[in-house]
């Protein structure tokens, strides 16, 4: 009966450890759609890490809020990636990126800001004409709500500005503002599915 007890707790005390990690620690994500192509697909699945320091060019997991009918909202998770931390004015001038008026790289984009420049990304968005419509016209990879190349943004305290990787077709903070530290619930770390895209998240 010792025994039993013994193992029943350490039983009991493992699920509590990982009902506590579920909550506070980890959590698995389902990427929905293109805005972070190509550096994460659609249907990759993801564990997030909660409790992380927030960096620069961070990929995040955002809450955002989304109208639905009889003016009620949906809380929905979104990824997208840190471009301008807490304070910060942020610049793009054809493309290219100032932080706090210095020049700054954004290697992940370089893929398919090569294929804008080849032919406005028409082979890579044949998957959907409007995107197709949104990169013959688009005058930058990188553009503002309104269509600029040329835009700055002054990030507020305690706000990030964060934006996919496929800039012409991800909705972020260029439509829907900042986002407050309180609705950061964590930065992807693992990929583990599909199996053949699995890896760590840097």
């Amino acid at each position: 009966m010792k025994k039993f007890l013994a193992d029943w707790w350490s039983v009991l005390a493992l699920l509590i450890v990982m009902l506590l990690a579920r909550l506070f620690v980890f959590s698995p994500i389902l990427v929905e759609g293109h805005s972070m192509d190509p550096t994460l697909e659609n249907g990759e699945r993801m564990i997030v890490a909660k409790l992380t320091k927030i960096s620069r060019f961070d990929m995040v997991i955002s809450k955002e809020l989304t109208p639905v009918e009889n003016g009620k909202t949906e809380k929905k998770m979104i990824i997208k990636r840190v471009i301008g931390m807490p304070g910060d004015t942020i610049e793009y001038k054809n493309d290219v990126l100032y932080v706090n008026g210095k020049k700054t790289a954004e290697p992940y984009l370089d893929a398919y800001k090569k294929k804008f420049k080849q032919d406005k990304l028409q082979k890579t968005y044949k998957y959907n004409a409007y995107f197709q419509q949104i990169a013959k016209t688009a005058p930058a990879f990188t553009v503002d709500a309104s269509g600029n190349k040329n835009f700055t943004v002054t990030v507020p305290k305690g706000q990030y500005y964060l934006m996919g990787d496929d800039r012409l077709v991800s909705k972020d903070s260029r439509m829907i503002g900042t986002v407050s530290t309180k609705n950061i619930e964590g930065e992807p770390k693992i990929a583990f599915w599909p199996l053949n895209r699995l890896r760590i998240i840097m």
